[in-house]
Formats: C-alpha cells, sequence, structure tokens
C-alpha cells in the first residue's frame, strides 16, 4: 500500500482528541509507523494512560483545543521532539442542541468542534509551508456537516464549518510556496468510540472501530484522496453518496429544507434509495 510522502519514520505526527477514540488509534499508529507522537487532549486518567504508552517515543500535553494559545504550547512541544509532518485536528464534542437553545452548549461545541480545528490549522500550517517538506493536515469533519439530519444543530453547524474550512485549506496550499503539504477531510461513518466504547459495552454490529476508520485513511491519504467518506458495517460508500447527492438536491429543486426527513417526501426518498 502506498503511503503518504509525510509518513516517515523520525518525523513528528500530532494528533488532538488522541486520548481514545479514533485519535488514540491514529497516534499508535503513526507510533507503529516510527513516528514520534504529540497527543494533546483534555487533563485526566486517559492523557496520562497515553503519556506512559508512549514512553520515550512521544508526548502528552493537557490543552483545551478552543484555546489558540493552548495549540501554541502543543506545536512548541512537538517542535521540541523533531520536524512535524503531520497535524490531525481530531478532538469533538457534541451536545449543542436546537437552534433556539443552550447557548453555553453551542459555543462549547463551536469552540472545541471548528475553532479547535482552525487554531490548530493557525497554530502549525505557517511553519509546515515554510520548511517546504511533505507534510499533510487531516480535520475530522462528520457526515452530519454534510447532509445535517435534525438533532444536534450545533454539532452539524460545527462540523459543516470543518468541511469548508478544510476545503478552502487544500486550496490555499496547493497554490502555496510547499504544494507537499496536503489537507484532507476525515468523514468517519458509525464508529464504536468515545463514552461507549470505555463503558465495555460490546460493539454494536454496525459500527466500524476506531482501527477500522485508521486503515481506512491511511489507504486514502496513500492515494492522495482529499475526501476520506468512510462506510461502516450497515452504510455503503452508495448509500452515503445518494443521501449526500438527495441533500444537494434540496437547494437545486427548491425543496423544503432537510426534506429527507419531511413526512410529505417521505415516500420519494424512500423510492429515491432503492432505485
Amino acid at each position: 500500500m502506498p503511503q503518504h510522502p509525510a509518513l516517515v519514520p523520525g518525523r513528528v505526527a500530532v494528533v488532538t482528541g488522541g486520548a481514545s477514540g479514533i485519535g488514540l488509534a491514529a497516534a499508535r499508529r503513526f507510533a507503529g509507523m516510527g513516528l514520534k507522537v504529540v497527543v494533546g487532549d483534555r487533563p485526566g486518567e486517559a492523557l496520562e494512560a497515553v503519556r506512559a504508552e508512549l514512553g520515550g517515543q512521544g508526548e502528552a500535553v493537557a490543552i483545551d483545543v478552543s484555546r489558540a494559545e493552548d495549540l501554541v504550547r502543543l506545536r512548541e512541544a512537538a517542535q521540541a521532539l523533531g520536524d512535524v509532518a503531520v497535524v490531525m485536528n481530531n478532538a469533538g464534542v457534541g451536545g449543542g442542541g436546537k437552534p433556539w437553545e443552550n447557548p453555553e452548549g453551542w459555543a462549547r461545541v463551536l469552540g472545541v468542534n471548528l475553532f479547535g480545528v482552525l487554531n490548530g490549522v493557525q497554530a502549525f500550517a505557517p511553519g509546515m509551508i515554510a520548511r517546504g517538506l511533505p507534510g499533510l493536515i487531516v480535520n475530522t469533519g462528520s457526515k452530519q456537516g454534510i447532509t445535517t439530519p435534525p438533532g444536534d444543530a450545533a454539532y452539524n453547524v460545527s462540523k459543516a464549518g470543518i468541511k469548508v474550512l478544510t476545503e478552502q485549506l487544500a486550496h490555499e496550499l496547493r497554490n502555496s510556496a510547499n504544494p507537499q503539504l496536503t489537507a484532507h477531510l476525515l468523514v468517519p461513518g458509525y464508529t464504536f468510540t468515545g463514552m461507549t466504547a470505555r463503558s465495555g459495552a460490546e460493539k454494536p454490529a454496525a459500527a466500524w472501530t476506531a482501527d477500522q476508520v485508521v486503515d481506512f485513511m491511511l489507504e486514502s491519504l496513500g492515494r492522495g484522496d482529499f475526501y476520506i467518506l468512510c462506510p461502516d458495517n450497515d452504510v455503503s460508500r452508495e448509500m452515503d453518496e445518494k443521501r449526500i447527492a438527495w441533500a444537494a438536491q434540496d437547494l437545486i429543486e427548491n425543496r423544503p429544507a432537510l426534506s429527507r426527513w419531511h413526512p410529505d417526501y417521505a415516500e420519494a426518498f424512500a423510492a429515491y434509495m432503492k432505485g
């Protein structure tokens, strides 16, 4: 399997939200490939466990990604280990709610999910561009930022923002002084991770593991994919493509917003997915 040219032993990979879930699986995989790994996450037992696991091959830094100064500290810790080749802006939270409720939750979700990614890009990208070496920035988005289902509006808004930010970043990088630095949008499917995984519950049959997501991500990076749209054990690539196309057609055909979940369009959507 071809690899992205940034993934060279001895260089440094930075992963936010790296103390659990997809971030932890990625951190372990980068370490297994011979990179030095710097994990940034909230303080606590999970982060200390990662610190012990990395040993002399990396560092764990307690940060709040919504604070730009914390990402500067993370960058300094990474640069102390060597040349930064990979930045994976992966930290994320949910729990925002409807458009008219929970302003504190909205601020938290947007601060961590969207501004956390922006802070990571602004802390690391200028130096990576200036070094002129192959590098990659992976930002973790969500299918909820593309098809925007009803429910947690704040989460959807944050992930939609990450999609747009990463698209703009990819465009700017390929026209920069270092086109060897590339940006990629990771869009996981249903993944067994986070609180569910730590509770000891069994993995649902429909879900992928975090390791499967990272396997798919590395294969996609080796091909040079920008959109890393992951399937799972329940939803295929074809199903994702049709759902995304239906969402785009809401605008083109002037249908009601989120018509996929509108009772007047239930039969039409079901027939479309079967067709």
